[in-house]
């Protein structure tokens, strides 16, 4: 049983220092976000057109294809 207790020995030796590698992967990920259990950082991107200009847009596409289909039928 000698052989045994040396495995179990090792492999308890071997998940302590895993345990203290998370612990200092944890701390970083943690200083790198700022914030405690937040994982990812994201930002509101401003838009970019208004909502009567995207109207604007809207209308004015809509009137070529209705031109482009009428010539298309004569």
């Amino acid at each position: 049983m000698p052989i045994t207790d040396q495995i179990i020995h090792q492999l308890k030796t071997q998940r302590s220092q895993a345990e203290r590698e998370l612990e200092k992967l944890n701390l970083a990920i943690k200083a790198l976000t700022g914030i405690e259990g937040a994982a990812t950082f994201s930002m509101r991107r401003k838009p970019k057109f208004t909502k009567a200009g995207l109207a604007r847009i809207s209308a004015a596409q809509k009137a070529r294809w209705r031109k482009l289909k009428a010539a298309a039928k004569t």
